[in-house]
């Protein structure tokens, strides 16, 4: 059976597809998909400087969209990694009544004392630091499937 795993962050432009697109590479056989909290860029390609970042490590995000997340994606992934507590708080107040999908913060991954959350590089202009961290954190994700 094939694992499916939901990243969020608030606008899927910048860390989420990112990570959809950074454990596509990484782990080809579980399902990857990429969801933002807010509606302000619904359609949109991944931003600019976070696709140019992605690329110049080998990831593709120019095929990714954005979309809302929304509550039949708590049952269609077995997994669902926010990549803040503001997004991790959007999720489970949207969290239909009776489902026990998981939701864990991305950086629950890293070991004990890491960063305790992915800085929103749209707003820090960090997106090689936003990248490094979702690297590790995704290598780290796929070595506890």
């Amino acid at each position: 059976m094939t694992t499916r795993i939901l990243f969020v962050c608030l606008g899927n432009i910048c860390r989420s597809p990112a990570a959809e697109g950074v454990l596509r590479h990484h782990a080809p056989g579980v399902e990857v998909d990429s969801c933002g909290t807010g509606d302000w860029h619904l359609g949109e390609p991944p931003y600019a400087p976070m696709q140019d970042a992605a690329r110049a490590r080998g990831y593709d995000l120019s095929d990714l969209r954005a979309r809302q997340l929304c509550p039949a994606d708590f049952k269609r992934f077995d997994l669902i990694v926010a990549m803040d507590s503001d997004n991790f708080r959007r999720i489970e107040a949207l969290r239909p009544a009776g489902n026990a999908t998981p939701v864990k913060l991305f950086t629950d991954f890293l070991p004990e004392g890491g960063a305790t959350h992915v800085p929103d590089p749209y707003y820090t202009r960090d997106f090689d630091g936003a990248l490094d961290l979702i690297e590790q954190a995704a290598k780290a994700l796929r070595a506890s499937l």
